[in-house]
């Protein structure tokens, strides 16, 4: 490894020990996530597809659409001359009150010549059960927010993580009622995460039935809480895709990718202690030193932590884009702009 990429990658290792604006919207991170996984299969060493070395030419791969999340606020990511078809502008959420607010400003985005999409999240399980009740006052206030905040985009993109499996059925039927109220004019496109097989809240086929487009979240594979490994392995990624492919079908999917890393250390010392806790950590650290602020005992201690990050470039890139062209999948997209590498852009191309 050359010095500069050596010093890349140990500003990339500082940059995510930070990353908590890095990451995609909340989601929940047991069944869905955990239902997509390969049956404690090893991930990391699967060698599949060959990945190019550091010193042979990245190959550029097309495809048919390349979609990237714009978050609000960081509206410079959208930079001029990307090879991207769709933008999705994130994101208009609902509030504590059942009602949408933060709804991003198109006219705020750079110019662009592809379409653009408003996203739509609900970060809350116990909300997200009350919104789309069908025939509730609040699911009609809501739909009807919704589709005024989508007049001035191109399409609609529905990003609801959280949703109970008990209201799968109701989702369903929100789902087409958005639809419906948008009409065939505006591109209709749902969210869904990662899985390898049927079960759980987000039924790939019936999703894909009342959908436009369906944007598989293929990462998080591993999370902040999780043990550290890849956020998204190239072996999980052809399982996410070959289901994805067979329930979605090719012409509605886009698979996502991340641009983002993660960053776990060995010990966190964060946490609520008792008595017997805390004098367990003064014998091990030698602690003699006490002092007393306003009659409260305190003292200070150092920890070695060992870091591990898994992280994504444009080598990664390069191999996942590859994989995924393999397969035939035809649209991809990132989550999200801002966070790439800027050599990540030379790797793809959009089909003429």
């Amino acid at each position: 490894m050359n010095l500069k990429r050596y010093l890349n990658v140990c500003f990339v290792c500082l940059l995510l020990i930070n990353i908590s604006c890095a990451s995609p919207p909340a989601r929940d991170e047991n069944e869905d996530v955990l239902a997509g996984s390969l049956n404690g299969e090893d991930t990391d060493h699967f060698e599949f597809i060959k990945s190019p070395l550091e010193e042979e030419n990245l190959p550029v791969v097309s495809f048919n659409e390349i979609w990237a999340y714009v978050v609000s606020g960081k509206e410079q990511a959208l930079k001029p001359g990307l090879p991207l078809s769709d933008i999705v502008y994130f994101g208009a959420e609902v509030d504590s009150y059942g009602h949408l607010e933060n709804i991003p400003l198109r006219k705020k985005l750079p110019a662009f010549r592809g379409s653009v999409h408003i996203s739509i999240v609900c970060n809350s399980r116990g909300l997200t059960h009350f919104v789309i009740e069908p025939e509730s006052a609040a699911r009609k206030i809501l739909v009807d927010e919704i589709l005024d905040a989508a007049k001035n985009y191109d399409g609609l993109n529905i990003d609801m993580e959280l949703v109970p499996e008990r209201d799968s059925g109701n989702f369903l039927s929100f789902l087409a009622e958005l639809h419906a109220g948008i009409g065939d004019k505006k591109i209709f496109s749902v969210c869904v995460p990662a899985r390898t097989q049927p079960g759980g809240t987000y039924d790939y086929v019936k999703i894909a039935s009342i959908s436009d487009k369906v944007f598989v979240m293929a990462y998080d594979e591993h999370w902040s809480t999780s043990k550290p490994g890849p956020i998204a392995s190239m072996q999980w990624c052809k399982a996410v895709s070959d289901y994805a492919l067979k329930t979605i079908g090719l012409k509605k999917l886009v698979m996502g990718i991340p641009f983002y890393g993660r960053s776990w250390g060995d010990s966190n010392p964060s946490r609520a202690i008792i008595h017997e806790t805390t004098e367990k950590i003064k014998k091990e650290h030698g602690i003699e030193a006490i002092r007393r602020i306003n009659g409260i005992p305190t003292f200070n201690y150092e920890l070695t932590v060992k870091v591990q990050v898994y992280y994504e470039d444009e080598y990664s890139l390069a191999t996942r884009a590859a994989l995924y062209d393999r397969q035939g999948v035809r649209s991809i997209g990132f989550w999200r702009l801002g966070q790439e590498s800027n050599a990540a852009w030379s790797v793809l191309q959009l089909t003429k």
